[in-house]
């Protein structure tokens, strides 16, 4: 089974490979297969399709599998993007695998990495979240225990939940961090914008136009601290003296707003015998 990855909106990016496979598979196994079909006919590929998608995920991993069980070839699209990430396709990679068949990826476009390039934060590593919970409470908690990852973060979104989503974000990291918006990436309205945190509210209310299309969100990462100043150490080190060590670096964090994994490391080196 070949998994391809097939344009995020703009046609011309469609790969020689991923059209080659396309045309030489038996099966095309679909997200939806209406708007594929358009991706296809531009192409001039017949190759039949079959659907494959969050509600028929296993039940058609069923049927793709006694296809390739027949010496039959596959190729798994999603309607935008490479197939499995944050989209359909996972599991059905996961069943195809189990089941001895070959799984070979046709390389292409990516939301997350489109974005990702041209943010200005990829120098060190990035951390891939995906879709957020949709529930405030629910994101909010997602959120806070991202508050001390220090790689860049790609996160998706959806038009609907986007306001509420960065203002979610404004509050948990703080409104200096700063946020690349990227919004219909390669598509007729792309408009992809860098700005902290505290501006976005602003910037979303100032055109309602906006807050329409497909999100990917990069948020640079939480700042490097040196060090712990002398309260900190002094709560940590009394925190110490009547909790684990685990438990002792946990509340320090919630008592000063230190990171964490920082506490941590520190407490590690406070408990180590001398």
């Amino acid at each position: 089974m070949y998994v391809v990855a097939t344009p995020l909106g703009n046609m011309n990016d469609i790969g020689v490979r991923a059209l080659s496979v396309l045309a030489a598979v038996d099966v095309v196994a679909a997200e939806d297969t209406r708007h594929s079909q358009r991706l296809l006919d531009a192409f001039g590929i017949t190759t039949r399709m079959l659907a494959v998608h969050q509600h028929n995920e296993q039940e058609a991993a069923g049927r793709l599998i006694a296809l390739l069980e027949s010496g039959q070839q596959v190729a798994l699209i999603t309607d935008a993007g490479t197939p499995a990430v944050s989209d359909p396709g996972a599991k059905l990679v996961a069943r195809v695998r189990a089941a001895g068949h070959p799984v070979v990826p046709v390389p292409g476009p990516c939301a997350a990495v489109a974005a990702l390039s041209v943010s200005g934060f990829a120098e060190g590593g990035f951390r891939f979240v995906g879709f957020l919970p949709p529930k405030s409470a629910a994101r909010v908690a997602a959120l806070q225990a991202l508050c001390d990852e220090q790689d860049t973060m790609v996160f998706y979104e959806a038009p609907h939940r986007i306001v509420e989503c960065v203002a979610d974000m404004a509050a948990v990291f703080g409104g200096e961090r700063e946020l690349l918006i990227a919004r219909e990436i390669t598509k007729l309205h792309e408009q992809i914008v860098r700005m902290p945190l505290g501006e976005t509210t602003e910037w979303f209310a100032g055109d309602p136009n906006r807050g329409r299309g497909e999100f990917v969100l990069v948020l640079g990462g939480a700042p490097v601290v040196q060090g712990l100043d002398a309260e900190t150490e002094r709560i940590l080190a009394l925190l110490l003296e009547v909790l684990p060590l685990k438990g002792a670096a946990k509340l320090a964090a919630e008592i000063t707003g230190a990171p964490k994994n920082l506490l941590y490391a520190r407490a590690l080196e406070l408990r180590e015998p001398r």
